[in-house]
């Protein structure tokens, strides 16, 4: 077969000067692809140890070794050792009774070692938290699971495990209850949770039991109440879709995709519906369009941001709908990102940039994760995670 030709149309980029970012991973491309085969143009997504479905989220754990939520079989995979070559078979399933099998909580019962769309994945003290999205809660080990199926210790968002309705089949919101929890991340020692479908970010500054209370409530004035943009215009306050978080620069900062920008509060919230203090991605609190009112993105526009994490003082940002990465350092309100991957240039945009998949390529990336410098990214439009250094 002949090697395919791919011709950008004029309409790729905006018209008139671009700009030009520096390297936000390394220009060398990923050290190894997982769930990508280079030499196949298509590949089946039948699930097996080495194949990916859509994953949204995927990290790295103080012991060195790699857990991706592979969300479209309904599966979180293990990798003991961080991967080194191209498609690395797993060593651990859990969410299905084999690597050969898929579909919703294992087409059976619900139990704290199933799962219905897990999303976002993340470290939590020795061990590991999973958002199980569609069951609307968040699962918790306590050490880093070593066998397949081990279930989950702790539950949040439940009562137990096998309750999965939202809100506790409630209109209103608790404390205890989740809707569409799709992001899980932990800083600080405290366990934040992107409580989507309620539009707000929970807190718990130490889990210990099943079903127990958030601690803090940001995005909504407290825990009854889950109106998008906490029920006024678009603010300091409210979210609309939130789905990351991370610390930066002494911020806390949350990813609120369907405002189309980035929340930054001056160190870590201590009050419920705590007010932000800066926000990037938009040039003030009460803007929302996506790529700020342009059809083309640029240096400090976002499209649909769900993915957020940082290395030393840079943020890295997925910037999903623009299937690009952002670097940013300045921390003011609609401040440039500095920084880009997946993109000839800020004013680009388009899946795999109107291509095929490359190796340096991106399509629609859901999940960002760094550490000790490698970037880990799921590249879910591919079916597939990069393990990519960042450039220094």
């Amino acid at each position: 077969m002949s090697a395919v030709q791919i011709s950008l149309s004029p309409s790729v980029k905006a018209p008139g000067s671009v700009t030009h970012g520096a390297d936000l991973l390394s220009n060398d491309g990923p050290t190894a692809i997982l769930g990508w085969d280079e030499a196949a143009f298509a590949v089946s997504n039948a699930p097996s140890p080495n194949v990916l479905f859509g994953p949204r989220g995927a990290c790295i754990l103080p012991d060195g070794s790699l857990w991706v939520a592979d969300t479209g079989h309904h599966r979180i995979l293990g990798w003991r050792n961080m991967p080194t070559e191209d498609n690395q078979s797993a060593d651990i399933v859990i969410g299905q009774p084999d690597f050969f099998s898929e579909g919703r909580n294992a087409k059976g019962p619900v139990s704290a070692s199933t799962m219905n769309v897990p999303t976002g994945i993340s470290p939590w003290g020795e061990g590991l938290a999973v958002a199980d999205a569609w069951n609307h809660r968040i699962l918790l080990w306590k050490t880093t699971p070593t066998r397949n199926n081990q279930p989950a210790d702790i539950i949040l968002g439940q009562t137990n495990a096998e309750s999965t309705t939202a809100n506790h089949g409630k209109d209103s919101p608790s404390a205890t209850s989740l809707h569409w929890s799709y992001g899980v991340n932990e800083i600080n020692g405290h366990l934040v949770v992107s409580d989507c479908g309620n539009r707000r970010v929970m807190i718990w500054n130490d889990p210990t039991e099943t079903g127990q209370s958030a601690d803090l409530v940001l995005g909504q004035p407290n825990f009854d109440i889950r109106d998008e943009n906490a029920g006024e215009g678009i603010s300091a306050v409210g979210m609309r879709w939130p789905h990351s978080a991370t610390y930066w620069q002494n911020h806390f900062a949350v990813t609120d995709a369907g405002n189309n920008r980035i929340m930054l509060w001056n160190g870590f919230p201590s009050q419920n519906g705590q007010a932000c203090d800066a926000v990037l991605g938009q040039n003030n609190f009460t803007d929302c369009d996506h790529n700020r009112q342009g059809y083309y993105p640029d240096a400090g526009a976002v499209n649909m941001p769900y993915a957020i994490t940082a290395h030393d003082e840079r943020l890295l940002v997925a910037d999903t709908a623009n299937s690009r990465l952002l670097g940013w350092k300045d921390l003011a309100t609609g401040s440039d990102a500095d920084r880009l991957t997946g993109q000839p240039d800020f004013a680009s945009k388009g899946d795999n940039a109107w291509g095929i998949a490359q190796r340096k390529s991106v399509c629609w990336p859901y999940g960002l994760t760094c550490r000790e410098g490698l970037a880990v990214i799921a590249d879910s439009g591919n079916n597939r995670i990069l393990l990519w250094p960042v450039s220094e």
